[in-house]
């Protein structure tokens, strides 16, 4: 993905974060998670679905920071992390096809230090004098889609995409149709089995034409439409689509072609392939700088996308001393361009709910031409960047105090989402005046809370809210939730849409609606039939009993995640055990809700009076103000007082239960279920208080089926091996954590040998 240098590289969002070296244990933790998730699902987006949902900016200082954090706090790093994964995980519409040599990604440098550096690295890691000669070859970062190209007997008979760096996609038939990739190697003297790598690409002027043409879809950059085009279905559809390819590396070979990386190029050309004529051999770390500067200059005259330039070194001996790392090879370093930029007004400010309930706001420019791409909407990125200050009063790092009618700068990171950088006071118009952020959602009219800590303000109508209507079932049907055979992601996305389904309890009403005997019927839609559609109505009866703690779960209430359910849902025992606790204690709720307001007024105050700040006396005092009942405040105690739940679940979980329509739609669903109380646990298992562990692709139950069983038998549950770890439970694919169990001296057993601990 592309990038930005140094001053550029770390979005507002992110520079407004604190320091990973002042962070708590928890906080760090919760970070960590938040990043893995953005970060797994940007790969997914980027790599397998073709529509990227953030910057190649955002994302690699979200990286970054994920890596720093990793760096600080290890207990958080694992194998599963996305800082230890290439890619994204193959579609499962194209057969797969395993990397005899894996395909990873590279390491990414932003600045001129970050090429010292790397140059530094490489001759201290061969031990080479400072005198030395070094070569280093620099190619331009071509921005398209990864792919491989199997050769044998100078034929071709495999084409692959990178998929997660282990396993690509079989798109051979696409491939072939692409005019610079040859069905057979020119010359005589290629290796008997040969793998070319390189990137499929797409002109401007082609993706101008594409965009232009009746194709159906139009693309928001040549990136986008060379992935989308090779991986069709249709191989006559990518035929149709003005592909084209660069070949810079290769995998597995029979037989070495080359001494250098240069001359690996020029012989991959005799082959008949299309190399870049840009690279070129660098001597020092001056000469790589100017290649780079040379190449950025010319970057608008390509005709071609790149957002940096691939430094590698020359000498082939050198690459295989210097191996490689998990994710990245040591000898190579993506040096990434800036992002482009330009001034223009800002003449309204939108807000705009996302999936999850963020409030983002929305710049609406008068139009501007930035790297070649009408903008006329860019992202604001959150409330405080545009106030410049926080709900404190303390001036927030990165916020820019911006006003509609100002001067805004605005720059396109990673060439795909147009972001405002700054704005400049001096054409300020004098009528302009500070921008008042909403507290309630525009799309349901609920409260947006915004919560301490939080740099983000969100709807809290839930189920109710159509901006999040959609992302809602999602998570419903998802495979910890209520994970309903038959009923995935996809099809309740086409539900919704078709207006079948627009809460989670028009699940349960499915079948009376649109089954036997109804003049419309789900086994007459498209790729459906009788059977079919009885067994997704089966499917659906069998989840009218489903666990207390799966539905809590289910529900989508923001804090409320599996862990925390499972807590709720052994602490009360029952739903509606837990729904009168929640009547009860709501008059505290909203005393200690108006507590914290009060809380933070005194932070802004003091702020601006200059004086250090007494928040928790002014919660004090806002709490004394107010004649709580005493089962009010004995429930509210009891909430908080669970295992495993704070007041800022707590709140959460009242707020979304006062909220009077989605308490509806919440009444709505449940009259449908049966919710069942949790299961007792064990207090003589043979894992009765033990800490356990488990890695690696458990293949005969789920890993949430595992840990809910070990909880039944008593034990603990951690993501992480240390010194206080019993067991280590670990399936195929086991890395560092089954290493470090070994180190620790810790039992090791397989799935099989857990499977009957779990029987009993």
């Amino acid at each position: 993905m592309a990038g930005e240098d140094e001053d550029q590289a770390v979005p507002a969002a992110e520079a407004a974060l604190p320091p990973v070296s002042g962070l708590d244990a928890k906080a760090a933790a919760a970070e960590h998670a938040r990043l893995s998730d953005v970060v797994a699902r940007a790969n997914l987006a980027y790599y397998q679905e073709d529509a990227p949902f953030i910057s190649d900016a955002e994302y690699d200082a979200s990286k970054r920071r994920l890596e720093e954090i990793e760096a600080y706090f290890p207990e958080l790093a694992h194998e599963a992390s996305p800082t230890e994964q290439v890619g994204a995980a193959p579609d499962t519409r194209f057969a797969k096809i395993p990397h005899r040599l894996p395909m990873l990604s590279l390491e990414n440098g932003f600045t001129e230090g970050d090429v010292e550096s790397f140059v530094q690295r490489v001759r201290s890691f061969l031990n080479l004098a400072a005198g030395a000669a070094l070569e280093i070859t620099a190619e331009p970062k071509i921005d398209g889609l990864s792919l491989s190209l199997r050769y044998e007997g100078g034929r071709l008979v495999q084409a692959a995409t990178r998929g997660d760096g282990a396993v690509g996609e079989n798109v051979t038939a696409n491939a072939r149709t692409i005019a610079d990739i040859p069905e057979r190697l020119a010359g005589d003297d290629w290796p008997e089995v040969l793998e070319i790598r390189g990137e499929v690409y797409m002109s401007h002027a082609d993706f101008e034409a594409l965009n232009r043409s009746d194709s159906g879809r139009v693309f928001a950059n040549p990136r986008n439409a060379a992935a989308g085009s090779l991986r069709q279905l249709d191989p006559a559809v990518t035929a149709a689509r003005p592909l084209r390819f660069f070949a810079y590396a290769w995998g597995e070979v029979s037989a070495p072609f080359a001494d250098t990386q240069m001359e690996a190029v020029r012989r991959m050309q005799d082959f008949g392939f299309q190399t870049n004529p840009l690279t070129r051999i660098c001597t020092s770390v001056q000469d790589m700088l100017a290649a780079w500067a040379e190449i950025e200059q010319m970057r608008a005259t390509l005709g071609y996308d790149i957002d940096g330039v691939v430094y590698k070194v020359n000498d082939l001996g050198y690459q295989a001393r210097l191996g490689m790392r998990s994710t990245t090879p040591r000898w190579a370093l993506a040096h990434k361009f800036p992002a482009e930029r330009a001034w223009t007004r800002l003449e309204a400010i939108d807000i705009q709910v996302g999936r999850t309930g963020a409030l983002s706001p929305v710049a609406r420019l008068h139009p501007v031409t930035v790297g070649g791409v009408v903008v006329s909407n860019a992202t604001l990125h959150n409330e405080d960047y545009i106030a410049g200050r926080g709900a404190d009063g303390s001036e927030i790092r990165g916020g820019k105090d911006i006003r509609i009618g100002d001067w805004v700068e605005v720059y396109r990171a990673g060439d795909v989402i147009p972001k405002v950088a700054d704005v400049d006071l001096a054409k300020r118009p004098s009528e302009a005046v500070p921008y008042v952020f909403p507290d309630t959602c525009p799309e349901c009219g609920s409260p947006a809370i915004r919560e301490e800590g939080d740099s983000v303000r969100r709807c809290t109508g839930g189920l109710i809210c159509p901006a999040q209507a959609v992302e809602k079932l999602r998570h419903f049907v998802s495979r910890a939730a209520f994970d309903i055979e038959g009923l995935g992601a996809k099809l309740v996305e086409e539900l919704f849409r078709d207006g079948w389904i627009a809460e989670p309890a028009d699940i349960f009403t499915l079948q009376d609606r649109y089954g036997p005997g109804q003049l419309t019927q789900l086994k007459n839609r498209e790729g459906w039939g009788e059977k079919s559609a009885a067994s997704l109505f089966q499917a659906i009866e069998k989840r009218r009993e489903i666990p207390l703690a799966r539905l809590l779960f289910a529900l989508g209430i923001r804090h409320v995640g599996e862990v925390a359910a499972q807590d709720l849902a052994r602490h009360y025992g029952s739903w509606e055990a837990l729904e009168a606790a929640l009547d009860t204690a709501r008059p505290a709720a909203v005393a200690h809700r108006l507590a914290e307001e009060a809380a933070q007024a005194e932070r802004a105050a003091a702020a601006a009076e200059g004086r250090r700040a007494r928040p928790s006396e002014a919660r004090a005092t806002a709490l004394a103000q107010v004649d709580l009942p005493e089962e009010a405040a004995n429930a509210w105690a009891g909430l908080i007082a669970a295992d495993g739940i704070g007041p800022v679940l707590a709140m959460s979980l009242s707020d979304a239960f006062a909220n009077a329509r989605e308490r509806a739609a919440i009444d709505r669903l449940v009259v449908h279920l049966t919710p069942l109380p949790p299961e007792k646990r064990a207090t003589d298992s043979a894992i009765t208080g033990k800490t356990l562990v488990f890695t690696g692709t458990l293949e005969k139950m789920t890993r949430a089926e595992a840990k809910a069983r070990a909880e039944a038998l008593g034990a603990h549950v951690a993501g992480s091996v240390s010194a206080k770890t019993d067991l280590l439970i670990a399936g195929p694919g086991a890395g560092s954590k089954a290493k470090k169990a070994a180190e620790l001296g810790i039992k090791v057993i397989d799935e099989d040998e857990w499977l009957a601990i779990a029987r009993g």
